[in-house]
């Protein structure tokens, strides 16, 4: 959920040029000297990181405030259970830092019950400090039984359980064991960060032996001489060292941890304005709301169409159901949408799409955006299908603009002599039609929202994908993310063979460098959308099944690569076509060492029960290893114990459950 955006700036008494030259960089000023050139030269430069969640928050307080009446206040001691039962749960989407598929992992396993746990989560789910994870989690639930290289560092790292886990924990071991100062313990710090190779041998030297000036006083008395062995100081450096490559600042990662205890507050008791919220942040990133829509789902929130009665520009929140707002639709800018709500709360609600062109007439609402509204569902409280609305808007509209030409040219109208009500059911006409089928309501919809919202085309489909599936759209984003955090992934392996399934949105062709064609297919599951490539001789072999709407599951290699995103290299094709629904039952019952008896048994049940109506089941039987259908049969409840009285539990197996 959260995007950084960092920011250095030079801060001086004076006129910047009056210290280095500067030049322009699209549209900004900006200093020509390096970072480290300008901290040799003694100017004070400051790093300002802008956090999404941040404006996701405020915005998620403003919600509450205006429909709740609850001037939000977060506990000042960030201690209260109900909120890290999120954490402990695994229910960790929304909550800032805490996402990804593996450190919701993390929590679950560690149980966090204090802001300490959340600081050294952010810290040690990093590239390095991660192999301290195990540790760390062992010492949370064995308090006392923490191990340490050497005693002296016990009052340093047993906050931590032992692990090393923040930076100003090395500043502070070489202040304590070798006697550094705060200045020299902070270059250490650094060279270590910075992997300065030719600065940390030197510093080895000193923190074990320590160091004198050349009058033989003591400059730094070092770990000998306070006390601790040379092997000891040595392995302590060691660690140090190898920690320091990736190690994050305690006050970052508190400052992180602060923020994430909000996000998680307002989801355990705002959990509507919160959702709403961060679907808001991510208007102009479609990627990742179906996955937040999902979540919405899993939290029993229920997210609906747009209202012209209802909706404002972005997400909003009535009744605990959040509603999806009239600037998310295509060709329905900000401008518009201000105005329709401005008439709105001036003159009252639209009383139906009648009233609703009337009063609109004079805005800058055109057609192509009145269109759009329609086909998004913001007209559907009026009781007219979107079909319908869609086939008569055009000739309404006309109609009223052709009214209004008339007045302002003081020309009557025979409409002019019946009364309001009779006006509008003489002088404008609908023409009445059913709704769409179900593929083209859904698919006006994703045109408009860029989203599937009443449902999708997948429904009926949901648990055959499930189990013929072992990746999807949403796994992909989080390898991205895994990537981003930590360097590699725990779930996925690079070439690792997938199988991933969805309904075909697009399909681009290219012919390479080598005169060959390649496709790049796209597909929309139930969490979003993915794009997989298509090889020539692949092609050529499936391209029966490479149309547009087709329902396909692809086995393929996953492609992992750190500068970009993951893809899926198809291998085999298959078109999808029953449902869950048009799935039909099948049992089949092992014969192999049934005596004649129970055969004769078996038929006449078989050869009852094939001859009833709604028959939903194919009935095989297996002898020695070999399938041999039978024929359908009417299959209930009740019915299956009959076959499971003559072959034994042991020897029927039913494919699907009735």
């Amino acid at each position: 959920m959260h995007q950084h955006m960092l920011v250095g700036v030079v801060i001086t008494k004076d006129p910047v040029d009056t210290y280095v030259p500067l030049y322009v960089n699209d549209e900004n000023v900006v200093a020509e000297y390096t970072m480290t050139l300008l901290e040799k030269l003694g100017l004070l430069k400051m790093d300002f990181l802008g956090l999404r969640t941040l404006t996701v928050i405020d915005d998620c307080k403003k919600l509450v405030l205006k429909n709740r009446g609850i001037k939000v206040e977060f506990d000042k001691e960030m201690n209260d259970p109900n909120v890290y039962k999120l954490w402990q749960e695994g229910q960790t989407l929304g909550i800032f830092q805490f996402e990804s598929k593996g450190m919701t992992s993390f929590m679950k396993e560690l149980k966090p019950d204090c802001l300490e746990d959340l600081i050294a989560g952010v810290s040690l789910y990093r590239p390095g400090p991660m192999d301290q994870i195990p540790r760390y989690i062992k010492g949370k639930r064995n308090p006392g039984h923490n191990e340490y290289t050497h005693p002296a560092l016990e009052p340093i790292l047993n906050v931590t359980y032992g692990c090393m886990v923040y930076q100003e924990q090395v500043m502070q071991i070489v202040r304590d064991l070798a006697g550094y100062s705060l200045g020299r313990a902070d270059l250490v710090r650094r060279a270590m960060g910075k992997k300065k190779l030719d600065v940390m041998a030197k510093e080895r030297e000193v923190f074990i032996h320590g160091q004198v000036d050349e009058n033989g006083n003591i400059v730094v008395p070092g770990c000998v001489r306070n006390g601790i062995d040379e092997e000891s100081a040595n392995k302590i450096f060691d660690e140090m060292a190898e920690f320091a490559k990736y190690a994050f600042n305690k006050s970052h990662a508190a400052c992180y941890a602060v923020v994430s205890y909000q996000t998680a507050y307002l989801k355990a008791y705002y959990k509507e304005e919160l959702m709403a919220a961060t679907l808001n942040s991510f208007l102009g990133n479609l990627d990742k709301i179906p996955g937040y829509i999902e979540e919405c789902k899993n939290l029993n929130i229920e997210v609906l169409n747009p209202s012209i009665n209802e909706s404002d520009s972005k997400f909003t929140v009535k009744n605990n159901k959040i509603r999806f707002g009239l600037g998310s639709i295509k060709n329905v800018g900000v401008a518009v949408v201000e105005e329709l709500v401005k008439e709105r709360e001036e003159n009252g609600l639209y009383k139906d799409f009648i009233d609703f062109c009337e009063r609109t007439k004079n805005y800058s609402i055109n057609k192509k955006c009145i269109e759009s509204l329609i086909k998004a569902g913001a007209f559907d409280e009026f009781g007219k299908t979107r079909r319908t609305l869609l086939a008569s808007f055009e000739s309404i509209i006309d109609e009223i603009n052709s009214s209004n030409r008339n007045k302002m040219e003081n020309q009557v109208s025979m409409f002019d002599l019946f009364s309001d009500e009779e006006k509008i059911s003489i002088k404008y006409k609908f023409i009445e039609m059913p709704e769409f089928d179900v593929k083209e309501f859904l698919g006006f919809e994703k045109e408009m929202l860029g989203i599937y919202l009443s449902g999708h085309p997948l429904d009926k489909y949901k648990k055959k994908l499930k189990a013929l599936t072992n990746i999807n759209s949403l796994n992909l984003i989080e390898i991205v993310e895994e990537l981003k955090e930590t360097g590699k992934t725990e779930s996925y392996k690079d070439g690792q063979i997938v199988k991933i399934a969805g309904i075909i949105s697009k399909i681009k062709k290219k012919i390479t460098k080598n005169n060959t064609l390649m496709a790049f297919i796209t597909l929309d599951d139930l969490y979003g959308s993915f794009e997989t490539i298509v090889f020539e001789s692949v092609y050529n072999k499936y391209q029966n099944y490479l149309e547009e709407d087709k329902i396909i599951l692809i086995e393929g290699r996953l492609s992992i690569r750190e500068d970009e995103d993951p893809k899926i290299i198809a291998q085999s094709i298959k078109e999808i076509i029953n449902s869950d629904e048009e799935e039909e039952n099948v049992i089949n019952i092992d014969i192999s060492e049934f005596s004649e008896n129970q055969k004769e048994d078996l038929r006449t049940l078989i050869r009852f029960y094939s001859k009833m109506n709604n028959k939903n089941c194919k009935i095989n039987v297996i002898v020695n290893g070999e399938l041999r259908p039978c024929g359908k049969i009417l299959l209930n409840k009740d019915n299956i114990e009959k076959f499971q009285n003559i072959s034994g539990n042991t020897k029927i197996y039913l494919k699907n459950n009735l």
